[in-house]
C-alpha cells in the first residue's frame, strides 16, 4: 500500500494544484479552472494514496487506470501529473494549451506520459472506463490475479453522464458486473449554460441502481482527504461483485470567493484580481505557479518508491507465471508465426467477404491470444462470430465473444478503452449504415492509436431490400477523411485475408469494409500490401484504366473485357486502402506509378459517394444519391454499378 505524505504535504500538494488551475488558464487566456480546483483534494487522494501507479514507468501492464472524463478540467491531470513525477515539468504546465506542448486542452493518449485515453467529448472517457475494465476482467480470469489485479478510476461530471453514450455504457457494465470500474461522479449541477436544472432533472443514483450499479452518495466531502481516501479505499476493496458510483457533491470554483459555485467558473479564466483573492482565501502565495522545491521533491519521492515497490513485485510474480509466454504474446501482436495461420481462398470460389472474414478470425484465433471479438446485435451477420467461444460475461469472464447489445456508440468506445489497457486486440462488428453511431469513439481511436478493428459488413446499396435507411452511401467518404485510420474495403476473400493481416500489424485502428453478397475470388489478396495492385495487365500501354475496391471489382473486369471487344485495353486495378496506397506512393513513387500511372486517363467505380476520388480517377462511376428498397442486384444495376456504365464512362472520357 502507499505510503502517506505529511498531513502539511497534501495541504501543500492540493494547494498547488489549485494553483496551477488558476494559473495556466489564466497565462493561457484559455480553459477550464472551475471543475479542476473543486476536485483537487480527490485527485491528490487518489494518486498518492490509493491508486497503484509507477510513475518511472506509465505503461506498467498493472497499473491501476485513471480517466478525467470531464477532460475540460485537464490542467487538473496535468498538475498530477506534474507533482508525481511523469516527466512533466514547468515550463509544460506554463505552456498550458499552446503549440507543442505536453499540455494540451484536452489530454491525449500517447501526448502526455501517464494519460490513459483520449477524452475531451462527453461520455466517451465514461465509456471507455468500461473498456479498460473488460479487459482487466478477461485478462484476470485468463492468467490470474498474480499478473492482473488492477482498477480502473473514472471521474465523470454532469454532462459526461447526460450524454447518451454514457446511458448505453452503464448499461453494459452493470450487466457485465464489472467490480473493478469506480466512477467518481462531480455533482457540482452546473454546465456553460448554467445550472442542471435547465435541462435536467435525472435522479443519478437511481439511474445507476437500476443499472445494476453499486451508488454510494458522498455528500460534500470534497476537501476532507481522509474521508475521500476511506470511500476510494471501501470501493477498491468491497467484495460487492457490481460497479461502483461515488457520487461526490462540489461547488465548482472552490474556493474561489467571487465564483464558488457559479456556472461562470466552468470555462471563463479567472482575471488577475479573481486569482489574487483565492489565493488570499488559501493562504499561498500571490505568485505565478508556485509550487515549491521542496514539496514537488517529496512528492515525486513517495510516488517513485510506491511505484517502483509495486511494479517490480508484479515483474517478479509473472517471471514465475507459468503462463508468460502467452501473456506476452497478447501484449505485443500475436504469437510470432500467427501470420502463418491465414487461410487462403481458392480463385473462382464464391464467397461474401464478411463471410470469409469469420474464417480468417476462426483460423489466427490460436495464435492470437488477446483476440476478442463481438458486436452490436449483428454477431452472426458481420463474420464477429468466432467459432466455439463462449460469451463474454460476468460469470465466464474468460469468454472470448463480446456481446456488446444494441449499443453502437458504446461498442466502439469499450473497443477503444480495450485496446489502450492492451494485452487485448477487440474487433467489432454492425452494419456499415451505423458506422454513424460509432463516429466519435471511431475517431479517438485513431487520435489515441487505439489498436482495434472495426468491421463493418452490407458495404453498400446491396444490402437491397432494407432501403436506403440502410443502404450506406456516404460512409466509406466519411470514414476515409478520418486522418490515422486505416481503411480497407477487400475485393474477395484472399484480400480479407490480408486485410486482417495488416489490421493486425498497423499501429492504430482499422475499419474493414465488407459485402452482404457472394463475390467471387478474383485475386492473391496481394494488393492490399501496398493498397493497390493490377488485376489486369493491358497488353501494352493501356488505353484506360478502370480502379475500382470491394464488389465493384468483377463489375470493372466484365467492363474490361466488353471494351476489349471495341478495341479499347484496360488496365483494371483493385484499390483496397486508400491510405495504404497513399502511403505507398509517397515513398515509391516510380512502383506505384506503374500501378496508377498519372498519363493514363482512369476511370473509377464504386457503389458509393464519389466524393474524393477526383485523386486517383479522371471520371467516376457511384452513386450520389440515396438508394432505395429492391433485391440488392436489382439496386445495384438500376443505380448504374454494372458494367454498362462503365464502358459508357470510359468511352465517354476517350471521346470514343
Amino acid at each position: 500500500m502507499p505510503t502517506h505524505l505529511t498531513l502539511a504535504l497534501d495541504t501543500a500538494a492540493v494547494n498547488i494544484a489549485r494553483g496551477f488551475a488558476m494559473d495556466a488558464p489564466l497565462k493561457a487566456k484559455s480553459g477550464h479552472q472551475g471543475t479542476a480546483m473543486a476536485l483537487a483534494p480527490l485527485a491528490h487522494v487518489l494518486y498518492s494514496r490509493v491508486m497503484k501507479h509507477d510513475p518511472t514507468d506509465s505503461l506498467w501492464p498493472d497499473r491501476d487506470r485513471f480517466i478525467l472524463s470531464a477532460g475540460h478540467a485537464s490542467i487538473l491531470q496535468y498538475s498530477m501529473l506534474f507533482l508525481q513525477g511523469y516527466g512533466l515539468e514547468m515550463s509544460d504546465i506554463q505552456a498550458f494549451r499552446q503549440w507543442g506542448s505536453a499540455t494540451p486542452g484536452h489530454p491525449e493518449r500517447g501526448h502526455t506520459a501517464g494519460v490513459e485515453v483520449t477524452t475531451g467529448p462527453l461520455g466517451q472517457g465514461f465509456a471507455n472506463g468500461v473498456g479498460l475494465a473488460l479487459a482487466e476482467r478477461h485478462l484476470r480470469a485468463r492468467f490470474g490475479s498474480e499478473v492482473c489485479d488492477h482498477h480502473t478510476y473514472v471521474v465523470a461530471g454532469d454532462g459526461c453522464l447526460m450524454e447518451g453514450v454514457s446511458h448505453e455504457a452503464a448499461s453494459l457494465a452493470g450487466h457485465q458486473k464489472l467490480d473493478r470500474l469506480i466512477v467518481v461522479f462531480d455533482d457540482n449541477q452546473i454546465t456553460i449554460d448554467g445550472g442542471t436544472n435547465l435541462s435536467c432533472s435525472d435522479d443519478v443514483a437511481l439511474r445507476f441502481s437500476s443499472y445494476g450499479w453499486s451508488v454510494s452518495n458522498l455528500g460534500a466531502i470534497g476537501d476532507d482527504l481522509d474521508a475521500l481516501e476511506s470511500a476510494l479505499t471501501a470501493a477498491r476493496d468491497s467484495n460487492d461483485d457490481r460497479p461502483k458510483l461515488l457520487i461526490l457533491r462540489t461547488q465548482v470554483g472552490f474556493p474561489s470567493p467571487d465564483w464558488t459555485g457559479k456556472h461562470e467558473a466552468h470555462g471563463n479564466p479567472f482575471n488577475a484580481e479573481h486569482v489574487t483573492r483565492t489565493k488570499q482565501t488559501m493562504n499561498i502565495p500571490d505568485e505565478p505557479f508556485w509550487a515549491p522545491l521542496d514539496i514537488v521533491t517529496a512528492c515525486r519521492e513517495s510516488a517513485k518508491v510506491n511505484g517502483t515497490q509495486q511494479r517490480l513485485a508484479w515483474e517478479a510474480r509473472l517471471a514465475a507465471s507459468p503462463l508468460k509466454q502467452e501473456w506476452t504474446a497478447a501484449w505485443n501482436g500475436g504469437l510470432s508465426d500467427w501470420q502463418d495461420a491465414l487461410p487462403s481462398f481458392a480463385l473462382g470460389e464464391s464467397i461474401a467477404t464478411r463471410v470469409a472474414v469469420q474464417k480468417v478470425f476462426d483460423a489466427v484465433l490460436p495464435k492470437q491470444p488477446g483476440l476478442v471479438s463481438g458486436s452490436a446485435d449483428l454477431t452472426g451477420n458481420t463474420g464477429t462470430k468466432l467459432s466455439g467461444q463462449t460469451p463474454m460475461s460476468a460469470e465466464n469472464p474468460q469468454g472470448r465473444q463480446v456481446y456488446y447489445g444494441v449499443r453502437e456508440h458504446a461498442m466502439g468506445s469499450a473497443m477503444v478503452g480495450m485496446a489502450l489497457h492492451g494485452g487485448v486486440y477487440p474487433i467489432g462488428g454492425t452494419f456499415f449504415v451505423f458506422f454513424d453511431y460509432m463516429k466519435p469513439p471511431i475517431r479517438l481511436a485513431a487520435l489515441s492509436k487505439a489498436k482495434c478493428l472495426f468491421v463493418f459488413s452490407h458495404d453498400s446499396v446491396g444490402v437491397g431490400e432494407d432501403g436506403p435507411t440502410h443502404q450506406p452511401v456516404e460512409h466509406l467518404a466519411a470514414l476515409r477523411a478520418i486522418p490515422d485510420l486505416q481503411v480497407i474495403r477487400p475485393c474477395d476473400a484472399n484480400e480479407t485475408a490480408q486485410a486482417v493481416r495488416f489490421a493486425f500489424e498497423h499501429d492504430g485502428p482499422t475499419a474493414l469494409i465488407l459485402s452482404r453478397q457472394n463475390l467471387p475470388v478474383l485475386t492473391d489478396g496481394s494488393a492490399v500490401a501496398h493498397g493497390a495492385g493490377i488485376v489486369r495487365q493491358a497488353a501494352g500501354k493501356a488505353d484506360v484504366i478502370i480502379v475500382a475496391t470491394g464488389s465493384e471489382l468483377h463489375v470493372a473486369l466484365q467492363a474490361a473485357d466488353d471494351l476489349l471487344a471495341t478495341g479499347i485495353d484496360a488496365q483494371v486495378v483493385s484499390l483496397p486502402s486508400w491510405d495504404r496506397f497513399a502511403a505507398f506512393r509517397a515513398t515509391n513513387p516510380a512502383e506505384a506509378d506503374k500501378i496508377l500511372p498519372g498519363d493514363v486517363e482512369t476511370v473509377s467505380v464504386e457503389a458509393g459517394a464519389t466524393f474524393g476520388w477526383h485523386l486517383f480517377a479522371d471520371s467516376c462511376v457511384g452513386i450520389d444519391r440515396f438508394g432505395a428498397s429492391a433485391p440488392g442486384s436489382e439496386a445495384l444495376d438500376r443505380l448504374g454499378i454494372n458494367p454498362l456504365s462503365v464502358v459508357s464512362a470510359v468511352k465517354n472520357l476517350l471521346n470514343r
